[in-house]
């Protein structure tokens, strides 16, 4: 049954491909998912559709539709961990200006990175 349901998918998706290219049209637009502009945004969406995701495989099984939504929601997914490791090796920079500044006796630069840091890494773990 799954084996049928799953050509009858693929078979549908290479017909509407086939449609397209055979009037000349464009392929429309892929899902972007939800943006993930900051590391506030990119968490919570993170923990948000990480959820869904559990959700929808908790279930005994995945029908066509589930594996529609999976496909959108990661999507979301993929933007906020583009985004939660980009911040991350921004931090790793600003904690070794932290650990720099501990070495030198720099107060100033410990404290302003520091707090950089903290800032940032309280986004990720309250």
């Amino acid at each position: 049954m799954k084996t049928l349901l799953l050509s009858t998918l693929i078979a549908g998706l290479l017909a509407t491909a086939a449609h397209a290219n055979d009037h000349g049209d464009e392929r429309p637009d892929h899902f972007k998912g939800e943006p993930a502009p900051d590391l506030a945004t990119a968490v919570a969406n993170f923990s948000t559709y990480n959820q869904q995701l559990a959700a929808i495989l908790a279930a005994d099984e995945l029908g066509v539709e589930d594996l529609g939504t999976v496909h959108e929601l990661t999507y979301t997914l993929e933007n906020a961990l583009e985004t939660i490791t980009a911040q991350v090796a921004d931090m790793a920079v600003t904690l070794e200006e932290v650990h720099q500044g501990s070495e030198t006796g720099d107060v100033e630069r410990v404290r302003s990175n520091g707090e950089i840091y903290l800032e940032a890494a309280r986004t990720l773990v309250p």
